[in-house]
């Protein structure tokens, strides 16, 4: 089991230490939940009333906040971060490197750096590169012609069309499709002509891709996803999209073809992104969020109706749909009382 002393902690995180420097810490939890060899963090003050109750070995403080809890500390302006910096810590570690299983499959002329982690069943293609220190994980499959950067991980069940370039320091999560065809359809009048998607997808470094996620090259040029973006599970983005950095896209979202999004954008879950529109930096769109043209300002942005007893929602769907005959009737009731109020108006 890992173990740290609270002082290791503190110089890893460069946080003033409260305490007992060699008490042991074996793992991390919530102020509720967290044993007494165990840390934890307050970062939101509304939870400060479970510290007098907590029975963890130490706590991550603002120092503003550091009496509100009388056993050993770490004070930092960020606990949140600090928090986020030691659950890597005690995360689990990553394969050995430079093992091959014997079911894997590599073409001759792929280029596997000696130190890349190659998991059962996995199949590396004609012309692939992957760098030094890359995990692939079980049953993943590289596309000719692919590119995987140092360090980045593939766990199970990945998958990558040709071509695809991936950078360093990336997390692929399982069942995440990258590479394959856009929805390209030319209409021919009775049946449908396929569009050949001759472009490619890009990853850009410390990137991370959640679970079943799917990514489509470009028809004609590339689909780019740039350094740091953040991209939960069950996302899809669709041909020639380009997404800027440290944007985070939450689980269900759907950004169709040919969209550009600036960099520092977060996306509510089921969000929806039409194609071939334009969202600047720094915007935020809340959860079911349904953009339907460019976005030129940033700030957040909400649509739809928030959620209401089941009587009163359908009542206000009826009214909905009588607003259009509302609308006519608001504006014959102005018109008269404008005939009223000024008899030439009629002239």
């Amino acid at each position: 089991m890992t173990c740290f002393t609270l002082g290791q902690l503190a110089e890893h995180l460069g946080a003033e230490l409260r305490g007992d420097a060699s008490c042991q810490i074996r793992g991390l939890a919530s102020l509720e939940k967290a044993g007494p060899d165990q840390i934890s963090f307050l970062s939101n003050p509304r939870y400060a009333t479970y510290l007098a109750q907590s029975r963890a070995a130490a706590v991550l403080l603002k120092p503003e906040h550091a009496e509100t809890f009388k056993g050993n500390a770490l004070l930092l302006n960020n606990p949140y971060i600090g928090f986020a910096r030691l659950s890597q810590l005690f995360d689990d570690p990553r394969p050995a490197t430079g093992l091959r299983h014997p079911t894997a499959v590599i073409a001759e002329d792929a280029q596997v750096d000696p130190s890349v982690h190659v998991g059962p069943g996995a199949v590396i293609e004609s012309g692939c590169v992957i760098a030094a220190g890359a995990v692939i994980g079980a049953l993943s499959v590289i596309g000719s012609g692919s590119v995987i950067g140092e360090n980045t991980l593939l766990h199970p069940r990945v998958t990558l069309y040709r071509r695809v370039q991936v950078g360093k320091n990336c997390i692929i999560h399982s069942g995440a499709v990258l590479g394959c065809d856009g929805y390209g359809f030319a209409p021919t009048g009775g049946d449908w002509e396929k569009i050949a998607q001759l472009g490619n997808l890009i990853i850009e470094d410390q990137v991370e891709i959640g679970a079943n996620t799917s990514i489509d090259r470009g028809a004609l040029g590339d689909t780019v996803i740039h350094r740091d973006v953040k991209i939960d599970n069950l996302v899809h983005i669709a041909h020639n999209v380009e997404v800027g950095e440290h944007t985070a896209i939450t689980a269900c979202v759907g950004i169709a073809g040919s969209t550009r999004i600036g960099a520092n954008c977060m996306f509510g879950g089921n969000s929806g992104i039409a194609g071939h529109i334009e969202i600047c930096d720094g915007v935020q769109v809340t959860g079911m969020g349904m953009v339907t043209g460019s976005i030129n300002e940033p700030g957040v942005y909400s649509s739809g109706t928030g959620l209401l007893p089941g009587h009163q929602w359908r009542k206000s769907a009826v009214r909905f749909r009588q607003l259009d005959e509302i609308h006519q009737k608001v504006r014959g009731l102005e018109k008269q009382l404008v005939q009223r109020t000024d008899p030439e108006s009629e002239s």
